[in-house]
């Protein structure tokens, strides 16, 4: 690569629950947003959900109206996938846990983004060098795993495969240090360091409930009390959606083996039947909003 140009553009690809908190913390922090999908009906939704979590903050005095406004300004969306990418700096894909669907994506970015553009996946699970695949520079690609609600979670793990260049490295660094997160650097595995180690508990907390050990909700408040965890694992996986912490148990039981990443029967069920949190309204709780 040549000598990375600062970064100021940044396209996010996927308006759901990720793209939309990823694209608001950036715009938050200076850069100028385009936001796609694939689903242009998808795009609105997401508008709306990032001027209501705007706007909460300035209820709550965490920005002054201001912010707000500047933020709005710097963040506009896009229907076509690859207009959209014409002046990235950084290209952010958060698409479902397909390699089909990111393979498809990452063509494009390769496709239609200038050459400097580092190209980021918000992928929780599915190796970053396998993702990297099928492009000609392939060093271009990083993980940047952002956590749910990105407004308000620190973390950021920067996943870097065998073929990383250092420039998309140092990029990917910068910029989760401007949006105010926390980097942690991890070697490129299936899982990193926290989905692999967090669905083995959110997993065994289903099979409790399948075994009826104890509710979704004393389970969880076990965990909030005597482990310190801000949020109980049957309650965070209705916020992740219980459609991707099957998607990201099955990636890693296929890559890793194991019978503690094996989905539980529930899980599979309550996916099936379309219960898969927050977002339908109905998980292991009833959700309201």
């Amino acid at each position: 690569m040549t000598e990375q140009p600062a970064i100021r553009n940044i396209t996010v690809v996927g308006a759901g629950t990720m793209g939309h908190g990823i694209a608001q913390v950036a715009a938050q922090s200076g850069y100028h947003v385009t936001l796609t999908d694939a689903d242009p009906e998808a795009l609105p939704r997401a508008l709306a959900r990032i001027a209501k979590n705007l706007d909460g903050g300035v209820a709550r005095g965490k920005l002054d109206a201001s912010e707000r406004d500047e933020a709005l300004e710097r963040l506009k969306t896009e229907a076509d996938p690859a207009a959209a990418v014409k002046e990235a700096d950084l290209c952010i894909e958060a698409v479902s846990e397909s390699l089909d669907v990111k393979h498809a994506v990452f063509r494009s970015f390769e496709e239609h983004a200038p050459t400097h553009a580092i190209l980021a996946t918000n992928t929780s699970s599915l190796p970053v060098a396998r993702i990297a695949e099928p492009l000609t520079a392939p060093g271009r690609v990083v993980g940047m795993h952002f956590f749910n609600p990105v407004h308000i979670m620190q973390l950021v793990e920067v996943v870097t495969h065998d073929g990383t260049d250092d420039d998309a490295r140092v990029a990917a660094l910068q910029v989760v240090s401007r949006m105010g997160k926390v980097p942690v650097v991890v070697a490129d595995s299936p899982g990193f360091a926290t989905s692999r180690l967090g669905v083995v508990v959110a997993l065994e907390a289903i099979r409790m409930v399948e075994q009826g050990v104890a509710s979704a909700a004393d389970i969880d408040r076990a965990m909030e009390l005597g482990y310190k965890h801000p949020m109980g694992p049957l309650k965070l996986t209705d916020v992740v959606g219980l459609d991707v912490r099957l998607a990201i148990a099955e990636t890693l039981h296929r890559e890793l083996g194991g019978a503690h990443y094996e989905p539980p029967r529930l899980l599979r069920d309550k996916v099936a039947a379309g219960e898969l949190g927050r977002k339908t309204g109905k998980g292991f709780y009833e959700w309201t909003e």
